[in-house]
């Protein structure tokens, strides 16, 4: 509705004094006229307050984006306000979106302030919230507007990273000034040896002491200052269980991305480049790079993601786009071919891979129970699994579950120790 109407109210005010009136007149009795005043007093007043302009409503959020888990006011801009006493919300509540209150609904009068309602958002992803039904009344409750439909703002919510710390290097730093030691021996102000001087080396290199020592010339070397490059990959072919928001149970992509953005945070708060590849609809790429702009935007991109939930061709062939040295963290429960494929030819070629298995637990009952029949099936899947990862540890490439703080650590060290090895990669 568009246009200012007469409320029922009013409408009952004027037909009853009217009435009264007529009576009082036809039959000449006064007493009609005293008892016809308290309906006469506010419909007179309510037509005399009639609203001339016609409102326009803007929604009014007051942020951009949000985290799993942070909530907002739902402001409200009534422009012009001229006649409007009392404004009336209800709100709508998409998946993954809570109220205060929980019903939705708020009205108060607009000289106290336009009344606010709580939005909060459990779940990562892209949430429309602000969708309302709005309708104002004016003065003596005399005419109303509405209610009229506001229209849901698509706000992106980013993934409330896991807990994640890491203590360990990355085995191979590749790039320019960073947090990490490169194992690659040049310029720079880290100890990594001593060896015996060859031609082009610096005099200032000499190490007088072991040179007196041994009788020839030995000189100092030290580790070039690199950074490290990491790429991170994200398995969003398809999700497994139900999500329960932030601190509901997790499904298999709610880990996955969790992790991702937890990985992605740490590595780019000290100083490495990290890369973003999203397997599934979209195909999004975020090329190496550091800073918290950076961060914004690896996040934002994970914040995009959704769910193919398709069957995926078992032929298909992945590239992922590895380029250079750089470690390569695969996020993924690993139920699909071509993603474990495409992670064996990686390790085939020496590139270091970590495989972060977030299946996570799943409870047979929600399947009917392990002896029904897709508990069987699903028992049965998880055999094949099983054997894919068997044969992808094989290669040398660990598959860790998701623990949080310190999962990466231990597998961290034991391919910076492979990285000092020499190296024979398949072409």
């Amino acid at each position: 509705m568009t246009r200012w109407v007469a409320t029922p109210a009013l409408a009952r005010a004027c037909a009853v004094a009217a009435a009264g009136l007529v009576g009082a007149v036809a039959l000449g009795s006064p007493v009609l006229v005293v008892l016809t005043a308290p309906f006469l007093v506010p419909a007179v007043l309510g037509l005399v307050h009639r609203p001339r302009t016609t409102p326009r409503l803007v929604p009014d959020l007051g942020v951009q984006r949000l985290h799993e888990g942070q909530g907002l006011a739902s402001g409200l801009v009534v422009e012009p306000a001229d006649g409007v006493e009392h404004v009336t919300r209800v709100l709508e509540r998409p998946p993954y979106v809570v109220l205060s209150p929980p019903s939705g609904v708020v009205g108060g009068l607009l000289r106290d302030g336009m009344p606010e309602a709580g939005i909060g958002v459990t779940r990562w992803g892209r949430r429309p919230v602000g969708a309302e039904q709005v309708a104002l009344t004016g003065a003596w409750a005399g005419f109303r507007w509405g209610p009229r439909a506001v229209p849901a703002v698509t706000v992106p919510v980013l993934p409330q990273p896991a807990a994640f710390d890491s203590r360990a290097e990355a085995p191979q730093p590749d790039g320019l000034v960073g947090a990490h030691r490169s194992r690659r021996v040049g310029s720079g102000t880290e100890f990594s040896g001593i060896r015996g001087f060859a031609a082009g080396d610096r005099l200032r290199r000499i190490h007088w002491p072991v040179s007196l020592r041994t009788g020839s010339l030995q000189v100092v070397t030290t580790r070039a200052e690199q950074d490290s490059g990491v790429l991170v990959v994200v398995d969003a072919f398809r999700e497994l269980g139900h999500s329960g928001g932030v601190d509901g149970p997790a499904s298999s992509l709610d880990l996955t991305v969790r992790a991702a953005s937890a990985l992605a945070e740490h590595h780019v708060r000290v100083g490495d480049r990290v890369g973003l590849r999203v397997l599934g609809p979209g195909d999004a790429r975020v090329p190496l790079g550091t800073g918290t702009r950076h961060l914004h935007r690896l996040a934002g991109t994970l914040a995009r993601i959704v769910p193919a939930n398709r069957q995926v061709d078992e032929d298909a062939a992945l590239e992922l786009g590895v380029q250079g040295d750089c470690v390569v963290y695969v996020l993924s429960p690993m139920l699909d071919a071509p993603v474990v494929t495409a992670t064996a030819m990686l390790v085939r070629r020496g590139v270091p891979v970590i495989v972060i298995d977030t299946l996570g637990e799943r409870d047979l009952d929600e399947l009917g129970g392990p002896r029904s029949r897709a508990g069987l099936a699903w028992r049965m899947r998880r055999v094949e699994r099983d054997n894919l990862l068997d044969r992808l540890a094989g290669l040398g490439c660990p598959v860790v579950p998701w623990r949080g703080p310190g999962t990466v650590d231990d597998v961290l060290h034991r391919l910076a120790r492979r990285a000092q090895q020499p190296r024979v990669r398949a072409r």
